[in-house]
């Protein structure tokens, strides 16, 4: 198949970028909790409190980031709240279970849950947005995202051209309405707080990353929240079979790769190390996008060595097959 429809689509995106970005209506002022929330609620403490667990629904206490941005997911999968005056943004919800303990770390933090005025996501798939639909109902917030995201939201099952689409069909999610659709490129803008979409369709077609910018005083930090770029997929997916998914994928690496890197966070926390990283305080690290895609080029392209390995061994056995059969017919 064809690499020239998915990059096309791609780049239709990315042109699209000036016609979409822009600063959105944030509403009445959102409440705002003391400055105790920052010294309780610790990256160390959380690291702490999920040693030993990584459950995509195992319990787990908020913790400040930097600047605005809290952690308010699970032991196994990361949401963020991103907060100002004129309200706040969720970046993912977890699997539909957690929706419930991703609320009450919010509350949690003196937040109210009303003031969360935009949900974003990372990539289409139900252990990150499978609980957006409730944060939904519960905050009243407006959804974006890019449209693979989208599509996939609205039907709540997975994109037909997704790897791992055997496995994802077993779990279909919530249906959800994306108020806003979004290029890569696009801005969601809240008070003087503004979050980049950009596309990174290495895991699946509607991968998204998002980076923004944080201030405590005078020093200021980016925070980098790369989408996930493991290749894993269904047992009898290869993607020696699927070209355009493999130029996806190399768009995808690419584009983590050169993301402005500073605080990096990822959908699932062992992805970068996360809670080791939190233990020791997390700090900038402007190398450190490249390197985690560079990590997964690596395993890519051992992926597609395997793939075609076994390409090999199957001909290899039909050959042997058809072989077999011709020398039967003619020893009858």
């Amino acid at each position: 198949m064809s690499a020239k429809p998915i990059l096309a689509a791609l780049a239709l995106t990315v042109a699209a970028c000036s016609a979409i970005t822009g600063p959105v209506d944030a509403g009445p002022a959102a409440v705002l909790p003391g400055p105790q929330a920052n010294a309780h609620y610790t990256p160390a403490a959380l690291a702490a409190a999920c040693q030993g667990k990584d459950g995509w629904a195992d319990p787990a206490p908020p913790a400040h980031i930097y600047g605005n941005t809290w952690y308010v997911g699970t032991c196994g999968i990361t949401a963020l709240l991103v907060t100002g005056p004129q309200g706040h943004v969720l970046v993912d919800a977890g699997v539909p279970e957690a929706a419930p303990l991703v609320a009450a770390n919010v509350e949690k933090l003196g937040f109210a849950l009303r003031d969360v005025r935009w949900i974003v996501g990372g990539h289409e798939h139900f252990d990150h947005a499978g609980g957006i639909g409730e944060m939904q109902r519960l905050t009243g917030a407006r959804v974006a995202g890019i449209a693979p995201w989208a599509k996939v939201m609205a039907t709540g099952l997975p994109d037909d051209s997704d790897p791992q689409y055997d496995d994802l069909v077993k779990h279909p999610m919530e249906r959800v309405k994306t108020d806003r659709i979004l290029a890569s490129g696009a801005k969601i803008a809240l008070g003087g707080t503004l979050l980049t979409a950009t596309a990174t369709p290495a895991h699946s077609p509607g991968s998204t990353s998002w980076t923004w910018k944080t201030c405590e005083g005078q020093e200021c930090r980016t925070i980098t929240y790369a989408d996930s770029i493991s290749t894993i997929s269904s047992e009898n997916y290869w993607f020696s079979l699927h070209q355009d998914r493999v130029a996806a994928v190399r768009v995808g690496l690419d584009r983590v790769a050169k993301l402005d890197c500073g605080i990096l966070l990822t959908p699932h926390p062992s992805a970068s190390d996360l809670f080791a990283r939190m233990s020791a305080g997390l700090a900038p690290a402007p190398t450190a996008c490249a390197a985690y895609a560079q990590a997964a080029s690596q395993r890519f392209a051992e992926r597609l060595a395997k793939d075609e390995k076994l390409k090999a061994a199957t001909q290899q056995t039909i050959f042997e097959a058809i072989g077999a059969a011709e020398k039967a017919k003619k020893n009858r």
